[in-house]
């Protein structure tokens, strides 16, 4: 699961670590799991949880005024059809020149590049925020096959690390970064169940003593907070309306094995040509070029595709499965080429977002694919498999791979099929390459002139 790091050539200016902190103090390392301890870091972890969900909600309401004044509104006002090929085209590249702007000039630079950091990051500097809460924005509300996890998650760590910091001194930053996350995905998902699964092998993982409930407990606490938010807000659910499922069939499982392994299998060519798509843009050095030009390219995209292969696809994905019957193969096949194009420049290009929604939306559409091509494989076994092998070679975690295929039939009867669907899906995918660019150098990036201004001091 990946998203912004600091190692990229757009990346935001941070302030350099001093010796104080060039490694990791007692003071950043997770208290001591007591039942006295847990009980006192409870309510910094319930305030976590709420703020990480209002601003995730905050974010989304903002960017769904600008997608209906841009795809709606305005073509209305103007008489203009706005599912047209050349109104795509034109609203994408409008959106990658403004994106490109505000990471050229605007102070921030519009943080980490999402293509080069893991999706739990150290927090960025507060006076980043401002310019990835606008490229973020933009992204969401111009048709970007980005979805908000990993800008919202940043954006959230920034704000909380520096709240938490203040409120509660003594609660240490890592601990802090740790429980951002979980309440941002407990957002995001609806459930505290998706951020138990991710954060299972999270925390096994620190040198703390207590068992892994201990470790899980602070996470859980803001990941349950942040979900009920969310259902408070009126978050949308992943569930798609689809025929129930409701006995399985020794055919049923090898048609999910195979779905699986096929999505998966398309997962990774897309992971294996990300860093040469990414190199390629940045060769382009400015990123009103790298960005503009990866806005024309999914203006094309989508005038190729239509308007259900934009966005993060949320909304789409359900769009999809119940029009399937007025869909070709041919057609189906499109959408899920140019998705996955679409995924792997607006990730490799410079814009901001996570790659696990419109991750979630290809696996769907390879289900529905699979389902036209042989109808003897009831469509959630063929959906739920699909999203299961695209996921896991996107975000590279069977739990939330596993989670996200039963939550998006709705159905807990594929579940079994899809614990041993996984298991293949994940003999391709372990050793295979991972959707991320990993630089050497931190160096932040900065306008040409900024830095002939400091060649010349």
């Amino acid at each position: 699961m990946s998203t912004n790091t600091a190692g990229s050539p757009d990346a935001a200016p941070s302030p350099p670590a001093s010796p104080a902190r060039s490694g990791p103090t007692d003071s950043d390392k997770p208290p001591a799991s007591t039942v006295r301890t847990l009980v006192r870091l409870s309510l910094p972890a319930i305030i976590i949880g709420v703020v990480s969900a209002l601003v995730l909600w905050a974010v989304e309401e903002v960017a769904a005024l600008l997608e209906h004044g841009l795809w709606s509104g305005l073509p209305h006002a103007l008489g203009i059809d706005p599912d047209s090929g050349w109104w795509i085209f034109s609203i994408l590249t409008i959106t990658g020149v403004a994106v490109g702007l505000v990471l050229w000039l605007v102070p921030g630079h519009g943080g980490r590049d999402s293509a080069t950091t893991e999706l739990i990051a150290p927090a960025p500097a507060l006076t980043v925020l401002p310019s990835l809460l606008l490229v973020t924005v933009l992204g969401l509300a111009g048709g970007v096959s980005l979805g908000p996890e990993g800008p919202i998650i940043a954006i959230n760590t920034g704000i909380l690390v520096w709240l938490i910091g203040r409120l509660f001194p003594k609660v240490p930053r890592q601990l802090v970064v740790l429980i951002v996350a979980a309440g941002t995905i407990g957002a995001l998902f609806g459930t505290p169940v998706a951020a138990a699964l991710v954060f299972t092998g999270v925390v096994g993982a620190l040198k703390m003593p207590g068992a892994l409930w201990d470790k899980l407990f602070l996470p859980l606490v803001s990941a349950a907070a942040g979900s009920i938010t969310m259902m408070f807000l009126g978050h949308p659910s992943f569930a798609i309306a689809m025929p129930a499922y409701t006995a399985i069939v020794p055919w049923d499982l090898l048609s999910a094995v195979v779905v699986a392994a096929v999505s998966a299998a398309l997962g990774i060519l897309a992971a294996t040509v990300f860093p040469r798509v990414h190199g390629a843009f940045r060769m382009l050095r400015n990123p009103l070029l790298y960005v503009g030009l990866g806005g024309v390219v999914l203006g094309v995209l989508g005038a190729i595709g239509g308007p259900i292969t934009l966005f993060k696809g949320l909304s789409q994905m359900a769009q999809l499965v119940g029009e399937r019957d007025q869909l070709t193969v041919g057609t189906l096949a499109l959408i899920v080429a140019v998705k996955v194009v679409a995924l792997v420049i607006s990730a490799a290009a410079g814009f901001r977002g996570g790659r696990i929604f419109p991750a979630v939306f290809i696996g769907a559409a390879v289900g529905v694919l699979a389902n036209a091509v042989l109808p003897g494989i009831p469509l959630p076994v063929a959906v739920a498999a699909g999203v299961l092998g695209m996921t896991l070679a996107i975000s590279r975690d069977g739990w939330i791979a596993l989670f996200v295929g039963v939550a998006v039939t709705g159905s807990v009867v594929v579940l079994p099929l899809l614990c041993i669907a996984v298991l293949p899906a994940w003999l391709l995918v372990s050793r295979a390459p991972e959707m991320i660019v990993h630089h050497p150098e931190n160096a932040p990036a900065q306008p040409a002139s900024a830095a002939r201004a400091g060649a010349a001091d």
